[in-house]
Parts: C-alpha cells; sequence; structure tokens
C-alpha cells in the first residue's frame, strides 16, 4: 500500500520531466498558467519540449486522501511523524514508474518541503530544484496552528478554516488584493476535500527537520521568493539560497506567497532558466 497520486501531464516530451508540486490549500491548478508560460516560452527559444508534469499532492484534487495505514505513525498531537516521508516516496515512485532515473522537482510552500524531502531521501532522483516561498525549518511549536486548522477542518467538515488564505491580509500584493485572485483561490479551496486539508496539515506539522539539507544540494537549483510573502521572504530565501552551492535567487517584487500564482511569467522564466542549466550538465 502506497500514497496515491493524481498526475496531470501537461505536455509530454524528451528528457528529464519537471515535477511541479502544489501548495496548501489549493491543488494542481495553481500550476496551469506557470506552466503554459513555461513551456511557450521554451518553445520561443527553441528549447526541444521536456516533459511537465503537475501532480495533485495527497489530500488534494483528484488525489485521495492517504488512508491512516498509508499515513503511518501518530503523534501524540495528532500530526503524522513519517507522513512526508511517505508522501515524498510517491511523488519518486510516480517518476520511476514512468522509467525516468530523475526530475526537476519544482515545490511552492508545502510542496517545497516535499521537494527538500526528496532531496535528504532520494539525491539520485533530483536533477534540479525549485524551492518557491518555502523553508527548511520546521514549525517547531510555532505550528500548532496547522493542528488547530486541521481539527476545526475535521470538525466542522467544512473547507471555511483555510478560506482565509484567499484573502489579503495588510501589507500584501497587488495581485492579492485583486478580485480575480480572491475569486480564483475561493473557487480553489472551496473544491479541496476537508479531511485532505485536514491530512496535509498534519502531514507537514509532523514533517523532520530539514534546516541542513540545503548544504546537500549539489544540482542546479533556484530559491524563487515574493518581497511581500509574510514568511518566506528574501529575509527568509536569501540565507537559504546561499546555503545552496550555485543556486540562483530570483525575488519578485510586489509578490505574496502563491508566487507561481501571482507572477506566473517570473517564475516560468527562472524555471526555464534551471531547466538549461541541467540539460547543459
Amino acid at each position: 500500500m502506497t500514497i496515491e497520486l493524481a498526475n496531470h501531464v501537461i505536455r509530454d516530451g524528451e528528457g528529464v520531466p519537471v515535477v511541479l508540486m502544489n501548495a496548501y490549500p489549493v491543488d494542481h491548478r495553481m500550476w496551469d498558467v506557470c506552466a503554459k508560460a513555461l513551456a511557450d516560452f521554451a518553445d520561443l527559444d527553441d528549447v526541444p519540449p521536456f516533459p511537465i508534469w503537475a501532480p495533485d499532492m495527497a489530500g488534494s484534487g483528484q488525489s485521495p486522501v492517504p488512508s491512516e495505514a498509508d499515513s503511518g505513525p501518530r503523534m501524540a498531537n495528532g500530526a503524522y511523524s513519517e507522513a512526508l516521508d511517505r508522501l515524498a516516496e510517491a511523488y519518486v515512485d510516480l517518476v520511476k514508474a514512468a522509467r525516468y532515473g530523475k526530475a526537476i522537482w519544482v515545490g511552492l510552500s508545502m510542496g517545497g518541503y516535499v521537494a527538500m524531502d526528496i532531496q535528504r531521501l532520494h539525491p539520485e532522483a533530483v536533477a534540479g530544484l525549485a524551492l518557491c516561498d518555502t523553508m527548511a525549518a520546521s514549525d517547531g511549536t510555532g505550528g500548532e496552528g496547522r493542528l488547530t486548522m486541521a481539527n476545526a477542518a475535521e470538525e466542522t467538515d467544512s473547507v471555511e478554516p483555510v478560506m482565509h488564505f484567499a484573502y489579503p491580509a495588510e501589507g500584501d500584493s497587488t495581485v492579492k488584493r485583486s478580485p480575480e485572485f480572491i475569486q480564483t483561490m475561493t473557487e480553489w479551496i472551496s473544491e479541496q476535500s476537508p479531511a485532505g486539508l485536514a491530512w496535509r496539515q498534519r502531514m507537514t506539522y509532523g514533517r523532520p527537520e530539514m534546516g541542513e539539507v540545503p548544504a546537500t544540494i549539489t544540482v542546479p537549483t533556484v530559491v524563487v521568493s515574493g518581497e511581500n510573502d509574510p514568511t518566506s521572504n528574501p529575509s527568509v530565501m536569501k540565507p537559504l539560497a546561499e546555503k545552496i552551492p550555485g543556486a540562483e535567487f530570483v525575488a519578485i517584487p510586489d509578490c505574496g506567497h502563491f508566487s507561481a500564482v501571482e507572477h506566473p511569467d517570473t517564475v516560468a522564466r527562472a524555471l526555464l532558466s534551471l531547466v538549461k542549466r541541467v540539460q547543459e550538465r
């Protein structure tokens, strides 16, 4: 028994696949515009077509909520202590099942935790990394809010406890304050499973400390940070990038936490640069 992921093939092609891993509390659709831009920019630049995938993270979109058996042991507070590792294995298995030995792993926020765990567990499966609006350190005691949110989603059997992600906060970007962004995020969140929302928070709370992982990265890497991101702005992300030998750092002005949604073209250009660096190796 393993964690099941619903994969969405944005484009087929030759060479190493680019695997886009979504943020919380949405699904693979957050990558739609960025992924199309990546393909378009690659075509304009005469880069031969490469595979682009956007699996739904477990418990999001069309990927089922993992069973208790597949999630692994629970901590006393209800968090899963092995679930992130098991999720990372599921992504690697997805790539291996398609007969690829490696992938370029692109993770935004929670997706970035998965990318770093893949690097920790299976560096041999990593051809390149893009870490967008994420962090290596675990939450520690500051993560209790994740469990509160998880409990609320389960107890109310609704998405309301996470709907605040759709709305701007003070100091947020122009895009996050736009009616279009609010409407899109509201629609995406409203279509999530409350149980899946809870599972992802319990998985993330129980994740291992990965503060030492960046220094182990030897493949081409890009680190992307929205300057208006409340949790993963350049004050957090630039020091992370500096721990990774040769990492490219991209700070995006007037951009919040969902950089690939807010500024998809900028992120797509950073990803194309990464793909080219991987191909040149």
